[in-house]
């Protein structure tokens, strides 16, 4: 489809027009990012060092970091940037590497989580043969299908907004590129490409999180067969998990799972999942991982036992 684009750049309207709440904010998502960052890849290196760490549920979650660090470098330095610009643009070009960036790490880390709650299943309910099940093979294939799944997300969005034809105004109220607000801007009918976009991001997060929610919902009815060791311990594991997908999809459901529209809430529920998620992922797991916390303890402090 042949078109003229105008637009060489966006302008980004960020969270707010206060230059004070500006200020605040800046020192605020500094700290979270750099704290997201230090937790991130201190689980995966304490992962990748770690002899104890060698189950398949630490080569998910040191993966899971690892999405989550890089998912944040996605956004929220752009956003701390031009917490301090006066101007706040970004290139046509950058806008579109962020749009797909955002959505290949989003959707391989939504699809990472649907591998853990398969782990977590099969450590329940067939515990003799968990390591002949998660071997090393089957890890490495529901990775790969992790980032395939994600990858061809993120090229779908990016093919819905690259052919939309953009002729003159070009102010986004938001603080990243994203799907909705672009399509806002677009000079054409986009109630089809709106559907498609709803088919493509709300479809995944309903059916992913229904998928997820009977996964753990099967595996907590079957702890009642189970010794209250094992019980305690498969708990606090599935409850950090459970924690950690309603922390990612509610938001992301209310986001898409609705007529392709932009509401004032949007922006705050994208620095839930844009910035906040990243954050607590480390710190749910690590504080509800007995393991977790003796082999960072070991590790970091030089202990040898």
């Amino acid at each position: 489809m042949e078109h003229r684009n105008n637009v060489t750049e966006f302008v980004l309207l960020g969270l707010t027009q206060s230059l004070q709440c500006q200020k605040i904010l800046f020192a605020v998502f500094l700290l979270i990012f750099l704290v997201t960052m230090a937790g991130n890849l201190l689980i995966v290196l304490t992962v990748m060092l770690s002899p104890a760490l060698n189950a398949p549920m630490f080569f998910f979650l040191g993966y899971l970091s690892f999405m989550d660090a890089v998912y944040s470098t996605t956004v929220t330095p752009n956003m701390i940037i031009d917490l301090l610009s006066e101007k706040k643009t970004i290139s046509f070009q950058a806008c579109m590497a962020q749009l797909f960036l955002e959505h290949l790490f989003g959707g391989a880390e939504i699809l990472l989580l649907v591998a853990m709650a398969y782990d977590r299943y099969v450590a329940i309910y067939k515990p003799l043969h968990y390591l002949t099940i998660m071997n090393q093979r089957l890890c490495v294939q529901l990775l790969m299908l992790a980032w395939v799944g994600g990858f061809l997300h993120a090229v779908l969005q990016l093919l819905f907004a690259y052919n939309l034809p953009f002729c003159g105004p070009n102010v986004i109220d938001h603080f990243i590129c994203d799907m909705y607000p672009l399509l806002k801007l677009a000079c054409t009918d986009t109630y089809v490409i709106g559907l498609t976009v709803l088919a493509n991001d709300g479809a995944i997060c309903v059916v992913i999180f229904t998928i997820l929610t009977i996964s753990y919902g099967v595996i907590l009815h079957s702890l009642k067969n189970m010794s209250q060791e094992g019980r305690r311990k498969a708990l606090s594991t599935c409850g950090s998990h459970i924690t950690v997908v309603i922390l990612f999809f509610v938001p992301c459901i209310f986001l898409y799972v609705r007529p392709p529209s932009t509401l004032p809430i949007d922006k705050s529920l994208a620095v839930f999942y844009t910035v906040m998620t990243p954050l607590l992922n480390p710190l749910i797991y690590t504080l509800r991982n007995t393991e977790m916390k003796n082999a960072m303890r070991k590790l970091w402090t030089g202990k040898r036992k």
